[in-house]
């Protein structure tokens, strides 16, 4: 094998259940489940029309500027897959545009992420297909090479490994592990029914605020009166 130029085939996916239950649970609230120690950086923002993303991650590996391997990685994903592409961070050439993401559309796919830039955001933007990337430039990618599909790759330190659960929304991308997805979903579920209870009660008035100060005291936080 070509060390830094191979396909792999992908042998784990999130399930379809899995990925209907966490599109339903706002990705702030996965992340506060899951220590708040998973996150791809704020540089990768939605640029699509707000739909949510949720599906198994197929990865790729691309040289900076260069999207051969991710053409490859749309041919391969299946229905409902999210292509996740390390491209380095690099912002100098786009590896995508309207042509890809207009393929992926036609293939049924559940978006892309581009840790890398991407152009025709007009068109991106008008559309509701999910496209996450860390920027936008007019100038167009190389077709060469190298690359490799289906390994584990890292955007700004959050790993993802191939079948893994991808979410994001306005508030940003997460990866949750495929091995954690029944521990990370019950915990964000009862995080995300509380935070419906609190909300009916702000509504209503009745909001319990005393955990404020209970917090300062128990922070020794010093309150300090006015002099006559």
């Amino acid at each position: 094998m070509t060390a830094g130029f191979r396909i792999f085939e992908r042998t784990r996916k999130a399930a379809a259940a899995d990925v209907e239950k966490f599109a339903a649970i706002p990705v702030a609230n996965i992340s506060d489940s899951m220590s708040r120690l998973t996150a791809a950086g704020a540089r990768l923002r939605p640029l699509h029309r707000g739909s949510k993303l949720a599906g198994a991650a197929i990865t790729v590996r691309s040289r900076p500027g260069d999207n051969l391997m991710v053409h490859k990685a749309l041919d391969l994903a299946e229905p409902g897959d999210i292509v996740v592409v390390d491209a380095g961070g690099d912002m100098s050439n786009a590896i995508i545009g309207e042509l890809m993401v207009a393929h992926a559309i036609q293939r049924k796919l559940g978006g892309i992420v581009i840790d890398g830039a991407v152009r025709d955001l007009d068109a991106i933007r008008a559309g509701s297909f999910p496209v996450f990337a860390a920027g936008v430039t007019h100038r167009g990618p190389y077709k060469d090479g190298p690359g490799e599909i289906n390994v584990p790759i890292a955007i700004d330190g959050m790993v993802v490994r191939p079948g893994d659960l991808m979410v994001g929304d306005s508030d940003g991308l997460l990866c949750v592990p495929l091995e954690d997805l029944a521990e990370v979903y019950a915990a964000a579920k009862a995080k995300n029914d509380a935070e419906a209870a609190q909300m009916a009660a702000i509504a209503a008035g009745r909001s319990d605020r005393a955990w404020v100060d209970a917090a300062l005291v128990r922070l020794q936080c010093e309150f300090v009166k006015a002099r006559a």
